[in-house]
C-alpha cells in the first residue's frame, strides 16, 4: 500500500496571499488555506517527499513525518526548494546523509544557494548533509527496491521533472508535456497535476488544461494541486469537476 500526505497545495504565494482582500484569501474554509506545494509518500518503508520549500518546517511538524529517505526535486524555484536547510532534524536523528534527486541544473541551483550544505571540506557542523543524485530523462532511478520514473515536462520552457511512482504519478507546473513523456503515465491509478486557475497561464496549465490532460491519460481518480485563490472557493469549484478528479488540499491523505 502506498499513502500519499498532500502537504501543501498552493501557488508560489500560498493562501492567503500576503495583504490580499481577495474573497478566497479571507475564506475561513481551512481547505482553501494552502501552503506551498509539496507531497510526502510512504510505501513499504520508504518515506520521502517531492519538492521542499518555504513552509516544508510547518508541514513536517503538521503531518507528524519523522523519517526522511530522500528528497526528488521537481525544479529549482524557491518555491519548490527553500525549506532544504529544515532538512536538518532529519539528518541529525538519522546521521546519514539525506539523499537529493533532481535534474543537473536544478542541483548546481541548490549547490550555489546552500553552498554550506553542499561543501565537501571545512563544512559547518550545524549544517545537515546531503547526496546528491542527478535525474536524467529515460534514466529511472530505485529508491528501496522500486524504480522512479521520471517523467520530462515543460515550465515556461524550463525543462522539469514529475515523478511515476508505480501506480502513482506527481506532476507540478506542467505547461505542456511531449506524446513520449504522456505515454509513461499510461496505466497509473491516481494522477496529481497542476491546474492554476480558470484562465490560460504562461508556464502552468489552467483548470482546462488539467482536465484535458486528464481525459487523455485515463487514471482511475486525478488530483488537482499547484492551486491559486483566482481558481476560486475550494467547495464551489469541487462541485464543477467530474467524478473522478479532486482538488487536492492541505493535509489530505489518500492511499493507493
Amino acid at each position: 500500500m502506498m499513502q500519499i500526505y498532500f502537504l501543501g497545495t498552493g501557488t508560489s504565494q500560498g493562501i492567503p496571499v500576503i495583504g490580499s482582500e481577495h474573497p478566497v484569501c479571507l475564506s475561513k474554509d481551512l481547505k482553501d488555506k494552502r501552503l506551498r506545494v509539496s507531497v510526502w509518500i510512504t510505501w513499504e518503508n520508504n518515506s520521502i517527499v517531492i519538492d521542499c520549500g518555504p513552509d516544508f518546517r510547518q508541514q513536517m511538524l503538521t503531518s507528524g513525518c519523522t523519517k526522511l529517505d530522500a528528497i526528488l526535486f521537481t525544479h529549482e524555484h524557491a518555491d519548490h526548494t527553500a525549506g532544504l536547510d529544515d532538512i536538518r532534524p532529519f539528518f541529525f536523528r538519522q546521521k546519514n546523509d539525506i539523499p537529493v534527486y533532481g535534474h543537473q541544473r536544478v542541483l548546481e541551483n541548490l549547490k550555489k544557494r546552500f553552498d554550506y550544505i553542499f561543501e565537501a571540506e571545512n563544512k559547518y557542523p550545524g549544517a545537515p548533509g546531503v547526496k546528491s543524485f542527478v535525474v536524467k530523462r529515460n534514466e529511472p532511478f530505485i529508491i528501496g527496491q522500486t524504480p522512479i520514473i521520471p517523467i520530462e515536462v515543460d515550465h515556461a520552457h524550463l525543462e522539469i521533472f514529475g515523478y511515476r511512482i508505480q501506480d502513482f504519478a506527481y506532476l507540478t507546473d506542467v505547461k505542456s508535456i511531449s506524446e513520449e513523456e504522456t505515454e509513461k503515465l499510461r496505466g497509473v491509478k491516481v494522477l496529481v497535476v497542476n491546474a492554476l486557475r480558470e484562465e490560460p497561464h504562461h508556464s502552468h496549465f489552467s483548470l482546462q488544461d488539467a482536465l484535458d490532460f486528464i481525459h487523455l491519460v485515463q487514471p482511475e481518480r486525478a488530483y488537482l494541486t499547484h492551486i491559486s485563490h483566482w481558481l476560486g472557493f475550494h467547495e464551489e469549484v469541487q462541485q464543477r469537476l467530474p467524478e473522478n478528479v479532486f482538488l487536492a488540499y492541505d493535509n489530505l491523505t489518500i492511499t493507493i
